[in-house]
């Protein structure tokens, strides 16, 4: 019966130990996500022409096209 606890509690250790290293990673991720953006910015502020062809292109994008006469 010991066995049967030392088994339960090892597996138990492990599905915490896999928790913690999942969020252990997704934290890692978006901290390194965070810094490429970060990173991306720094290097977008030095162009700012190209921010503004950027929104410019963008906000084309977004606005609807009239539509053809129709026959």
């Amino acid at each position: 019966m010991a066995r049967y606890l030392d088994e339960s509690q090892s597996n138990e250790t492990k599905t915490r130990r896999k928790l913690l290293d999942q969020r252990r990673m997704a934290y890692r991720r978006a901290i390194e996500s965070y810094a490429e953006q970060r990173q991306l910015q720094e290097q977008l502020s030095d162009y700012p022409e190209l921010i503004a062809v950027n929104y410019l292109a963008s906000s084309r994008a977004l606005q609807p096209r009239s539509a053809p006469p129709g026959r």
